[in-house]
């Protein structure tokens, strides 16, 4: 009955930061795209990235629900925030991203 004392370890409460989870006062490290794929997988990932920044902009002025999203409020968020104002197929991601969010 005494090893069953001497072999249990106590756990851990605090995780710690590991490469991919980052402590709140390190910079994140940006990492290349991999190479060799389709010029369409890079176009589509960077416009997921630019719609994600969209949303996020969207969303911390309180506008929670798609239908209040229109083109010209996104283009305006985007112009606020310093990027490229974004095509037809942007929007409707940024709208599609705030759909989830609710």
């Amino acid at each position: 009955m005494a090893v069953a004392a001497v072999t249990t370890k106590r756990k851990r409460t605090t995780a710690r930061p590991t490469k991919t989870q980052p402590t709140t006062n390190a910079k994140l490290i940006k990492q290349p795209l991999p190479a060799g794929l389709p010029r369409e997988w890079y176009e589509t990932h960077n416009r997921r990235l630019k719609a994600m920044r969209l949303a996020i902009a969207l969303l911390d002025t309180g506008i929670y629900h798609p239908a209040n999203a229109s083109n010209r409020r996104i283009r305006t968020a985007a112009e606020r925030i310093g990027i490229h104002p974004p095509s037809e197929t942007t929007c409707r991601m940024v709208r599609s991203l705030i759909h989830y969010a609710d």
